[in-house]
């Protein structure tokens, strides 16, 4: 039976990679400096300091992200928002190059498969990231949630998945390979059937998730994982995980 391509020719496989705590540790304490970020965002909407906690912790819950309930229930500018918050972070202090990582990305075989970014941030930080890091040419493509549209959709939104699909040419959901921080992002992508799908999962750091801190796969309760999907600590397990994509 002769594989059908897909809509833009290409049959090799796609791996979509998570950017922000998957490609770099949470250790490098970003989402620390963003948690500080937002909130102060909240609060420059006039919102008492118990009030922008409670609804920056709920509107992550709620929505992936919390720039989605800011910009639903309270009308602000997203790309505001990208500017004061993700545009603020000294990366260039917290992040540096990165070798092995990009040894990594170098490894795989790029006859069998695509490298695409997947993150819930604008282009410009994702870049910026990737740029820092040294991986940057490395990658063939950034899907990331587009704050110029008001109405943008995030992970783990099956549309933000779809769209992803449809803008790289793949019909066949198997033949997709992800990798995400956020164990509701790689469980959203496995019930829309991606086929090697990883969580990302630096078990007992302390990182701030939604506004509040949180030791990381706190939630996550032992004993065996029938969904499908494989939990690394380090993104170096890729080779062992997914050998298949990887030069011999």
């Amino acid at each position: 039976m002769t594989a059908t391509p897909d809509d833009h020719g290409d049959e090799r496989c796609i791996v979509w990679l998570d950017v922000d705590n998957t490609l770099y540790s949470a250790s490098a304490g970003i989402s620390h400096a963003m948690g500080e970020r937002i909130h102060a965002y909240f609060v420059g909407l006039g919102l008492p300091d118990e009030e922008a906690s409670k609804l920056h912790h709920q509107y992550y819950s709620q929505y992936g992200l919390a720039i989605r309930g800011l910009v639903r229930h309270h009308q602000i500018d997203p790309l505001d928002f990208d500017r004061k918050c993700d545009g603020s972070l000294p990366l260039e202090e917290l992040l540096k190059p990165d070798p092995a990582l990009r040894a990594l990305l170098q490894d795989i075989d790029r006859s069998k498969a695509r490298v695409w970014a997947l993150t819930n941030a604008y282009h410009t930080h994702a870049s910026r990231v990737l740029r820092i890091l040294q991986v940057d040419d490395l990658i063939d493509g950034i899907v990331f949630c587009d704050y110029s549209n008001p109405n943008f959709s995030c992970k783990p939104e099956p549309e933000f998945y779809q769209n992803a699909m449809e803008k790289v040419g793949v019909r066949d959901p198997s033949k997709c390979y992800f990798i995400d921080d956020s164990r509701t992002n790689v469980e959203a992508a496995r019930r829309l059937g991606w086929g090697h799908c990883v969580h990302f999962c630096e078990r007992g750091l302390l990182h701030v998730e939604g506004g509040k801190p949180k030791y990381i796969g706190s939630d996550i309760h032992d004993g065996e994982d029938t969904s499908g999907i494989v939990a690394v600590s380090k993104v170096e397990e890729l080779r062992t995980v997914w050998p298949e994509i990887f030069k011999k």
